[in-house]
């Protein structure tokens, strides 16, 4: 088929290069703007972009779609179809009906559930032990579109979003190549609308931990909020981003405060959360240092037990 592509992180370039690989003839990639990025801002390709400009493919990376302009050039590209991997924008109708088989997505959760920008991550916190890919043929509405091929996996304990979506990437390139191959035989299903559920986009003030909830939930945002927003909290107006967790048996005091640390020394950071659980801090990176493991953020720290976190008025915007 004579295919756009539209997309922009890893796992969508996981796609492409295995509809290249497939033989398709891949007509123009649209993947977002560069973007500033580093300590240099230097402008940074999208991994799509990397592996579009490799494959000497054209690449498009309009600042708006919204427009006759941008519709124009679109249909101009005369393709048979749309495929659509995380691109970062809700693409308008027009460019869903500019070609003869209109348009795919590849989204990663088990429609309906999960509909939105951030099904991975949703998937973690939320405490899910199945996800998987979805095909779907593109509609107006938000992931409303009607399924071609879906495919679950189980989600490991300890796996975090990162680590999810390198494997759903994998398996979303292998659904879109055979939805592709099979296009004429595969009978679409509708949604059931009754069932679906959301997945917003993460916000910044997402990632500060809320020590009032349990440990096993704040372990969940911590596994599912990466590498975005993270799961940060602070001490002595300095920052702490959590990247690794595990709840601990037994019970806290219940005459402390969610937050309070019980015990720093040695390898063990173990703070009371919500319920009286507790949870130990694994791996942790200081304002401004490197992640590193407790045992090497405890030697030089100034944390004690008895100590407060989030005890400070905190402005999420900075």
């Amino acid at each position: 088929m004579k295919i756009v592509f539209m997309g922009t992180p890893k796992a969508a370039a996981l796609s492409l290069e295995r509809l290249i690989s497939d033989g398709h003839e891949i007509v123009a990639v649209y993947t977002q703007p560069d973007r500033p990025s580093g300590r240099g801002n230097k402008l940074t390709f999208s991994t799509v972009k990397e592996l579009a400009v490799k494959s000497d493919l054209p690449v498009a990376q309009p600042l708006k779609i919204r427009t006759p302009e941008a519709l124009e050039e679109f249909r101009s590209h005369q393709a048979d179809i749309v495929v659509v991997v995380a691109y970062g924008r809700i693409l308008p109708e027009g460019f869903l009906n500019a070609f003869q088989h209109g348009a795919l997505n590849v989204h990663f959760s088990l429609l309906p559930k999960y509909r939105g920008a951030a099904p991975v991550n949703w998937a973690i916190v939320n405490g899910e032990t199945e996800t998987g890919v979805t095909i779907i043929r593109m509609d107006a509405g938000l992931d409303t579109g009607d399924i071609l091929l879906q495919e679950s996996t189980s989600l490991g304990p300890e796996e975090n979003a990162i680590e999810l979506m390198d494997r759903l990437g994998l398996l979303g390139a292998d659904l879109i190549s055979r939805a592709l191959k099979d296009f004429d035989r595969i009978k679409a299903t509708p949604q059931n609308n009754s069932e679906a559920t959301l997945a917003p986009i993460m916000k910044k003030e997402d990632g500060l931990i809320d020590w009032s909830l349990t440990a096993t939930e704040i372990e969940r945002r911590v596994r599912g909020f990466q590498p975005f927003p993270g799961s940060f909290t602070f001490h002595a107006g300095a920052r702490l981003t959590v990247w690794k967790a595990s709840s601990v048996d037994g019970n806290a005091d219940h005459t402390l405060a969610p937050g309070t640390i019980t015990e720093a020394t040695g390898s063990r950071l173990i703070i009371k959360c919500g319920g009286n659980s507790l949870l130990s801090i694994e791996e942790i990176q200081p304002e401004g240092k490197r992640r590193m493991a407790v045992r090497d953020f405890l030697n030089g720290s100034r944390l004690n037990s008895g100590d407060l976190l989030n005890a400070e008025k905190v402005d999420i915007a900075t």
